[in-house]
């Protein structure tokens, strides 16, 4: 219709009376292209593989010709004999969709280790012992200062420095520590971290001649030995601590007049406000009996300093725990 009334008015005229942009019009004149030749769409993406090449790529992979070669192997191999089958990646993503992709190697799988659980109720029942590092007067210059620590009086029953950290020395300072604090065998369980020194076999063999038992750190968690890590603190927070050492024998000495000052007039919140030395050689009763003792007097002269009640001296912890087990819960309280 549009095109007759364009022969008799024109193209501009027919277009405004029916709203047309040329452009339109123009369009509207060309035959519509058809291509009966075209091949129908598959459905899904135009690039997949059909079910039979996926099956086809599948067998080759899985042929005793390629079992154990790598898709990108596979993908090169056939490439050479003039034949594509598909990407090396498509391989590797139909291998995962059919859960044939797995780590062949042998991977070392982490043991559960076992949470440490130490009690000790009196003076060489457990001990725990570390090393730390001292800083030395160059940059990069360390000493190594191994310190076993009594769990239960927290006195420091050997310390060793030395300019490196070895086994041996290890060794010898545990046995050291052993004659010299007389403790019998099978009484005394030794806790560290997973350090070298600590794992050797010259300390194991020690151990096992001296009946000794062994407990160690789980990897990683410094947690499991928090009195040694307690004890490094308390010394390089002292205030006589300096930032670097000059020598060898500068940082023996501090460590010698240190562990003196630690053991015999240190009064340790952990106990009672005790001396690691008053509690490991049993002297605790009797300074804590003369403590209250003065407290005594002190409430009898002025009760109401006290509030009219008679003060209490502290006491030492009847048991002291590495990882305290969980009590169990009872089914009332549940």
């Amino acid at each position: 219709m549009i095109e007759e009334a364009a022969r008799i008015t024109g193209v501009d005229p027919a277009c405004k009376a029916v709203a047309w942009s040329r452009g339109r019009f123009y369009r509207s004149q060309k035959p519509e292209k058809t291509s009966p030749q075209t091949p129908p769409k598959r459905p899904g993406r135009a690039r997949s593989l059909t079910p039979e090449q996926q099956e086809k790529i599948l067998s080759e992979l899985n042929s005793e010709r390629f079992l154990d070669c790598s898709p990108r192997q596979v993908w090169a191999t056939l490439l050479d004999e003039n034949v594509y089958l598909c990407s090396w990646r498509t391989m590797y993503r139909l291998l995962q969709k059919n859960q044939q992709v797995k780590e062949r190697r042998k991977i070392r799988r982490h043991p559960k280790y076992v949470r440490p659980e130490l009690a000790a109720s009196g003076p060489n029942q457990v001990w725990t012992w570390d090393i730390t590092y001292l800083k030395g007067p160059v940059r990069g210059a360390f000493y190594y200062l191994y310190v076993v620590i009594d769990l239960y009086s927290r006195l420091v029953v050997g310390w060793l420095l030395a300019e490196s950290e070895c086994a041996e020395l290890a060794r010898r300072l545990l046995e050291q520590s052993y004659r010299k604090h007389q403790v019998q065998p099978g009484k005394l369980t030794l806790h560290a971290d997973r350090g070298a020194p600590m794992k050797s076999k010259s300390v194991a063999q020690l151990l096992s001649d001296l009946d000794v038992g062994r407990s160690h750190s789980r990897p990683r968690v410094s947690n499991d030995n928090p009195f040694s890590e307690a004890g490094f603190k308390t010394l390089k927070y002292s205030p006589d601590f300096p930032a670097r050492f000059g020598s060898f024998s500068e940082a023996e000495s501090f460590c010698r007049g240190y562990f003196v000052w630690y053991n015999e007039e240190h009064y340790h919140s952990g106990i009672a406000l005790l001396t690691p030395s008053q509690v490991h050689y049993g002297q605790a009763e009797t300074v804590l009996a003369r403590r209250q003792a003065t407290l005594d007097a002190a409430f009898s002269e002025a009760p109401e300093r006290f509030g009219n009640r008679r003060p209490q001296i502290g006491c030492l912890p009847g048991t002291v725990w590495i990882n305290r087990p969980a009590e169990p819960v009872s089914a009332a309280s549940a």
